[in-house]
């Protein structure tokens, strides 16, 4: 057998001992007490910041790689940990144990005129694997959200945070040591080879459900190879929407915001949509404001009479998520062209509209089939966290099981509990 050979055994081991020690752990997990789950999570999250030091100096470690393969300053900043974001992610941890637990929530129940008694259960999924790129942090909160709702989960994260990821995983089995819960509950992989993606894609025996967060490649990857169902996003290319009646101020605030807070989260803006009606008065500020702020503008041909520095769109722009400080400008006669737009070249995930009029607010709300539409406000609201899930592995915008934010609840499924007193079929 050659090196290579040797290597690709010893991974399809590892991952078998992995799957079992999972599935094991599933088992224990889907009748552990709500106490016990919270006890390891806010032991995880004490753990977090007792060891910060040593989590920002592996961080460093992959800082330094990353800055060597020279990645984006995006993506450096979605992999870059500090404290205060280490202090986040514990706080995350505690908020997640703070949330109500969904396991055995009674979703509903009724009566059949035969007498017998039927309950809707909420139950775990099982065993979930996480495939993720550069953002730490989602080893916390992955981990973290398939504890609470009851799920043993197995993680691989990318190899531009492989030494972070490990830091903090020590810290979530830390907190499943004091509560008395299996180490196979929160299971990390210990390698960077890509191949392993491929071997956890082909392990339904041991893997329930698979939820890939990162980039385009991967997301289809993980979509085409996958005998696992799959809970997933391919791009956020999220939309403003400045309508004609939309106030300035507020439409400058957002505007800004949604692009630029954080350009290399899903839930970035990436084209801005600017109503004919108030073109004269809105577009320029708008668009100065990106310039300014350091973003480089691809626009039609009415954006680019605003400035020099305005970039000719090319059509390839409308339908691109960027992750970066880079953003398509169009101007759309009205309300009825920006959802024709969006329909044409948006991925279904986050889109916004900023106006003061109600029946054009209530039309793009309606009529826009994304997993979230907001109406003035940022699109960088589209986070678990913000909605008061504690945390979200990721933005699904699958039509099947879970849409928008994936929290505890979307990582439940149920199953259906019937009473009876000794009825039979006739």
């Amino acid at each position: 057998m050659s090196t290579e050979e040797s290597t690709i055994e010893d991974m399809r081991q590892q991952l078998l001992e992995l799957g079992k020690a999972a599935r094991a752990a599933a088992t224990v997990l889907a009748k552990a007490s709500t106490q016990a789950k919270d006890e390891a999570l806010m032991a995880a999250a004490k753990t977090m910041r007792k060891n910060q030091g040593a989590i920002l100096h592996a961080n460093k470690t992959d800082m330094k790689e990353a800055q060597d393969r020279e990645l984006t300053e995006a993506m450096l900043d979605r992999l870059l940990l500090t404290e205060d974001r280490i202090e986040a992610m514990a706080k995350g941890l505690e908020d997640i144990a703070r949330l109500t637990d969904p396991v055995g929530d009674v979703m509903t129940e009724w009566d059949r005129p035969n007498g017998l008694r039927i309950a809707r259960i909420r139950v775990p999924l099982g065993v979930i694997g996480i495939i993720y790129e550069s953002r730490p942090n989602v080893t916390a909160d992955a981990g973290a959200l398939c504890l609470k709702s009851g799920n043993a989960a197995i993680l691989r994260g990318g190899s531009e945070s492989f030494h972070s990821s490990r830091a903090i995983h020590d810290c979530l089995l830390t907190g499943l040591r004091t509560s008395g819960l299996p180490d196979g509950a929160i299971q990390i992989l210990a390698t960077q080879d890509r191949a392993a993606v491929g071997m956890m894609l082909t392990m339904p025996q041991y893997i329930d459900i698979i939820v890939p967060r990162g980039g385009k490649g991967l997301i289809e990857r993980v979509q085409n190879e996958s005998r696992i169902p799959v809970i997933a996003h391919l791009d956020g290319n999220c939309h403003v929407y400045v309508d004609g009646a939309a106030d300035l101020a507020m439409a400058r605030e957002i505007n800004l915001n949604a692009k630029l807070r954080r350009t290399g989260i899903c839930g970035a803006s990436e084209t801005l949509l600017v109503d004919r009606r108030c073109m004269d008065s809105h577009l320029t500020p708008l668009v100065m404001d990106l310039l300014e702020g350091g973003c480089e503008v691809r626009g039609d041909d009415a954006t680019q009479k605003v400035d020099d520095r305005v970039v000719p769109a090319r059509e390839a722009d409308w339908d691109k998520e960027y992750l970066d400080s880079i953003i398509a400008v169009s101007v759309v006669d009205g309300v009825a062209a920006a959802i024709d737009h969006i329909e044409v070249h948006g991925s279904h995930h986050t889109d916004c509209i900023v106006t003061d009029d109600a029946d054009a607010a209530s039309r793009f709300l309606n009529e826009i089939d994304s997993a979230i539409v907001l109406h003035n406000a940022s699109t960088q609201f589209a986070d678990g966290g913000e909605f008061g899930m504690g945390a979200e592995i990721g933005i699904s915008t699958n039509r099947l099981h879970a849409r928008g934010p994936v929290g505890v609840e979307q990582l439940t499924s149920f199953k259906y509990v019937v009473r009876g007193q000794g009825q039979i079929r006739s």
